[in-house]
């Protein structure tokens, strides 16, 4: 296994701790990363919930959902979500898919808007789609577990950092692991913020030149190092 390999893996165990951590994944959600050294392939955990995944647990599939080595584990019904993404966004490193229970209304209230309103939310870019299944598959499970579901929801979300799923949840892409950790947290973040902000008015948002500007500075470098140091601390995972 090369080192850019064993980093990948270990940054995943941390981010599927995080995540769970945070309270943005529950037992159901999950979080890839794309393969370092082979772009047709990602990882992604077994069929376990995010707050107990260990090395041992990460697969390797190609990005049509086919697992490399399954070795009799599970394996997640929507692990097509990660695939499609990577297939349709070369630029995508990373995915996570959640339920956050504070961003479900903004999938289920029509004009209920989740846009950026504080400088840490600006990574939600300046776009966030909303995917309704039912639009192009009619009445389903609500999950996304066919090529056909994975790809209209690639082309949902676009080239943006985010999409919602309705009544569902959401999905959130970057180019690293540490980013879309960034990213989902703050999207949780600004979704709880609204929600209490809205009975008191209506909300400023940031303008489309404050969240390209402020985007570009927390996504890279020092500050975004340093946002995933905390939340490794804050999982249980000091000095790691």
């Amino acid at each position: 296994m090369s080192d850019a390999v064993a980093v990948a893996l270990q940054e995943l165990v941390l981010a599927n701790r995080i995540m769970a951590r945070e309270g943005v994944i529950d037992d159901f959600g999950h979080v890839s990363v794309r393969h370092p050294q082979d772009p047709g392939r990602y990882f992604l955990s077994c069929s376990r919930s995010p707050e107990i995944v260990t090395r041992e647990d990460l697969m390797e599939f190609l990005l049509d959902g086919t697992p490399v080595d399954q070795r009799g584990r599970g394996v997640y019904r929507e692990r097509v979500i990660h695939g499609a993404l990577y297939q349709a966004r070369p630029d995508v490193g990373a995915v996570v898919h959640h339920h956050a229970r504070e961003v479900l209304p903004f999938t289920v209230v029509p004009g209920l808007m989740l846009r950026p309103a504080t400088h840490l939310a600006s990574v939600l870019g300046h776009r966030m789609p909303i995917w309704d299944s039912q639009a192009e598959f009619g009445d389903t499970n609500m999950l996304v577990e066919t090529a056909a579901q994975g790809a209209s929801l690639a082309r949902a979300q676009g080239d943006n950092a985010c999409v919602l799923l309705r009544g569902h949840g959401a999905n959130c892409a970057a180019h690293s692991l540490q980013a879309v950790v960034f990213i989902a947290i703050a999207m949780r973040d600004c979704a709880e913020l609204l929600l209490r902000a809205l009975p008191l008015g209506t909300p400023t948002y940031l303008s489309d030149g404050e969240i390209e500007i402020t985007r570009e500075l927390h996504l890279k470098g020092a500050p975004l190092t340093r946002a995933w140091d905390y939340r490794v601390a804050r999982a249980g995972f000091r000095g790691i």
